[in-house]
């Protein structure tokens, strides 16, 4: 199996959002081989909110998350593919929440369902609750960074 990597919205928003997580990411990111970066349209759309929640609470202007989303943007279609969540998606996140001892919220299983279905090799979050409840639905997580 091509090693194929699945990233939810907190591992990628640093590398637009400056946070003390950035170099490590970017030296991490670095060390990936190109063509293997998958995030989703829900990642895409996950990004915006953070967005439209940093500018609710005064973190940033509006100009500037526009200029950020334009960012982000870019550098998911100059370095990702992009995968679509399908019906089948939708129906394991649905499993997952349902595992109520995963904890999960909707989005979060969102991301596990489209990971698994396409066989990622491993999702990187810096989500511990993701974390957990992946390893509890045996998909493969990991922080990725110390």
């Amino acid at each position: 199996m091509n090693p194929v990597y699945y990233f939810d919205t907190s591992f990628l928003a640093p590398l637009i959002l400056e946070e003390s997580t950035t170099a490590r990411i970017e030296s991490f990111m670095a060390k990936l081989p190109a063509g293997a970066l998958f995030v989703s349209q829900w990642t895409r759309l996950e990004f915006s909110s953070v967005l439209a929640r940093e500018v609710r609470i005064g973190g940033l202007t509006q100009p500037e998350a526009r200029t950020a989303g334009r960012q982000f943007d870019r550098m998911v279609e100059d370095a990702y593919h992009i995968l679509t969540p399908s019906a089948s998606d939708f129906d394991t996140a649905k499993e997952f929440v349902e595992n109520y001892a995963t904890k999960l919220r909707a989005g979060d299983a969102l991301h596990l369902a489209i990971a698994r279905n396409n066989e990622m090799r491993t999702v990187y979050t810096l989500d511990e609750g993701l974390i957990k409840a992946g390893k509890r639905l045996k998909v493969p997580v990991s922080r990725g960074i110390r």
